[in-house]
């Protein structure tokens, strides 16, 4: 039997829409929310992006959810600095979730430009 998993970024990529501003308790309440629906993984937003994001990072902990699985949102390490140091990945790790979700640049433009032209500048 095959299993699909539900992931929502209505807390993360919901509220980059133009006038929307969830409060603290807007994101708890739609957490409650989506976790009573069955959403499988609920995306918090990024812990290092604001104090909002995280406080509610910590608030979080506190809900009782019966489903869902809250994700932080962050980036693979930054060039230059050892994934033990950078400041985004320990931001993922003290957000305290069962899962984080970590994005890699893919797009064909970020390979052969940004990623090809840093590998280049680096070795040579």
């Amino acid at each position: 039997m095959t299993r699909i998993s539900i992931y929502d970024t209505t807390l993360r990529d919901g509220s980059q829409g133009e006038g929307v501003n969830f409060s603290l308790q807007d994101k708890l309440l739609i957490t409650a929310r989506l976790d009573a629906l069955g959403v499988d993984y609920i995306e918090g937003g990024y812990p290092l992006s604001n104090p909002k994001d995280a406080a509610y990072f910590r608030a979080v902990r506190e809900l009782e959810l019966g489903h869902s699985r809250v994700t932080a949102f962050g980036m693979t390490r930054r060039r230059g600095v050892a994934a033990e140091d950078d400041i985004g990945l320990k931001a993922l790790v003290g957000a305290q979730t069962q899962a984080v979700t970590i994005v890699g640049k893919s797009w064909d433009f970020h390979v052969e430009e940004v990623l090809a032209s840093r590998s280049t500048k680096t070795c040579g």
